[in-house]
């Protein structure tokens, strides 16, 4: 007798529930290929400004395409950073799609806010291991991953707090306008009833 395969559920990681797979793959890929390529110039080769290149170019390409494509495709969150010229002054700005416009997956959501998450943390033990086993020269790469890696964490962590601030704002704005109109609706009716 054939058993029944099980469907996977809404938020589980499993790529194909994802709305936007070709966009959560390559997401994926910048992300797990620094490492590896790493992990490879540290463990079978001594060719280090090459694994050093070719990180550094894997990095700033996940960097880029997790700010400006992946994150506002997966969970309709983007940031950028715009500095004032007269002033000089920098300043974080958090882009999110408007409530209702944009259905985030669960799925998408999850990858994306996993793979965010452990990033920096895999560096930081890639960095203990450094040091640990006396490499010191890998330690400015590392050190320039984890850079490129928390800014963007920051920058997501802040946005998404950002926009949840937004909607919860934007939501009661609307409910008091909601209410305002009732109560104006209802004093109107009052004072017409009389006529």
């Amino acid at each position: 007798m054939e058993q029944p395969q099980s469907q996977p559920t809404a938020g589980s990681l499993s790529w194909r529930l994802s709305s936007h797979p070709i966009t959560l793959l390559t997401f994926l890929a910048f992300r797990v290929s620094s490492l590896l390529v790493y992990l490879f110039g540290v463990i079978f080769t001594d060719n280090m400004v090459l694994i050093f290149i070719i990180t550094i170019l894997l990095l700033a390409a996940d960097f880029y395409y997790l700010k400006n494509i992946a994150g506002r495709r997966l969970v309709g969150l983007r940031w950028w950073n715009e500095v004032d010229p007269s002033t000089g002054d920098s300043q974080w700005v958090f882009e999110s799609s408007e409530p209702g416009t944009k259905i985030i997956n669960p799925t998408d959501s999850r990858f994306f806010w996993l793979a965010l998450y452990s990033q920096p943390i895999l560096w930081v033990a890639l960095a203990i291991l450094a040091i640990i086993r006396l490499k010191f020269i890998w330690l400015p790469l590392v050190a320039i991953a984890l850079a490129l890696t928390i800014t963007n964490t920051l920058a997501f962590s802040r946005c998404d707090k950002f926009s949840q601030a937004s909607n919860i704002a934007g939501s009661a704005l609307y409910s008091g306008n909601l209410a305002g109109n009732i109560a104006s609706n209802l004093a109107g009716r009052l004072f017409t009833f009389g006529r």
